[in-house]
């Protein structure tokens, strides 16, 4: 078997919108069967929550669509993280200009923004929830939904899954 695909989905903190990725892109790997042929993980720019579990709102927002966010635990992207993933995906446009200016330059991983793989988004950005009320949890969970049918429709053309 090949190695797997290997994605890095960040953010700021890595208590709302990466582990939200993270956790809709598992079920939607899972739906299609390709749990064990792409590696996934969270991390955030910042420091701030590393050990923390994804914010309880965040939480409870995808779990009402089924989603389980609870064993996941933040933390901080490193240099390393750079070689072993081959796809570091930006939630918005300062957070890809910081894994821009800290990528080595021999870096394996190509750095873009998630929802560049949208197909129905009418914005560049996931917009950070964390200080907004609930209905930006909700946004959140539908433009991470369609990138990641994005994300997964172009693995499948470019590596063949």
């Amino acid at each position: 078997m090949t190695q797997p695909v290997s994605i890095l989905f960040v953010c700021l903190g890595n208590i709302c919108r990466s582990p939200t990725a993270q956790g809709v892109f598992a079920k939607q790997l899972q739906e299609a069967g390709l749990q064990d042929r792409i590696r996934i993980d969270s991390a955030g720019t910042g420091h701030w929550h590393v050990g923390k579990s994804p914010d309880p709102r965040a939480t409870d927002a995808a779990r009402q669509r089924g989603i389980d966010l609870t064993d996941q635990r933040a933390r901080q992207v490193s240099l390393e993280d750079f070689y072993t993933f081959d796809h570091i995906l930006a939630m918005d446009l300062a957070n890809h200009g910081d894994l821009r200016a800290m990528a080595p330059p021999n870096a394996d991983a190509s750095v873009e923004l998630f929802l560049s793989y949208a197909r129905h988004a009418d914005t560049q950005e996931v917009p950070d929830p964390y200080y907004g009320g609930e209905s930006g949890f909700a946004r959140v969970l539908d433009l991470i939904t369609d990138a990641g049918e994005g994300l997964l429709a172009e693995l499948r053309t470019r590596h063949g899954l």
